[in-house]
């Protein structure tokens, strides 16, 4: 194994794990009272999931938290498709963050859940297309439909939109 890759996926794996504890604490401040999200998750008493609760979170893989090992890594069995989040565990987040009374975060994870599935390139695509002066409202739109029929994005179709029609009052759309 490449040790440039290795050392890679090692930062990227600290990376990911930084940013859950980060928002772990966020949303554990937050949240005051032990409202039952669903039958098993109940946020205060497992949240963080990676810490009370890992039976719950997956893989992209399928494979268990318990499997993401730097031994694992260093042998070969964790690949960078391991340590990509899910839209479950999103998911999970965005309802442990609206129990919380955390309503933005809680729809910024159903947007990130959405994203899982559009492949990073066109995420980048989409992203540029969405920047001012960049796309024409008929692009724009074009990308809103792609979001929901090829990758049942309807959330993140809704907010590209949005932008289109906010872009168009504004005078922030590409001429033809």
């Amino acid at each position: 194994m490449d040790a440039r890759y290795l050392e890679q996926l090692v930062r990227e794996v600290i990376k990911q794990m930084s940013i859950a504890t980060d928002e772990a604490n966020a949303l554990a401040g937050a949240c005051t009272k032990d409202e039952k999200v669903e039958d098993e998750l109940q946020p205060m008493k497992d949240y963080p999931l990676a810490e009370k609760r890992p039976e719950l979170i997956r893989t992209a893989t399928g494979k268990k938290l318990e499997d993401l090992t730097l031994e694992n890594v260093l042998n070969g069995k964790i690949t960078p498709q391991d340590v990509r989040i899910t839209p479950d565990a999103l998911l999970m987040q965005a309802r442990i963050a609206e129990a919380c009374g955390r309503k933005q975060l809680a729809q910024n994870f159903r947007r990130a859940a959405e994203l899982t599935g559009v492949p990073d390139e066109r995420i980048l695509e989409i992203y540029n297309a969405l920047r001012p002066y960049r796309s024409t409202k008929a692009e724009l739109l074009a990308i809103a439909d792609e979001l929901e029929q090829k990758y049942n994005a309807r959330i993140n179709a809704a907010f590209v939109r949005e932008a289109a029609d906010v872009y168009e009052r504004r005078g922030r759309l590409r001429t033809a």
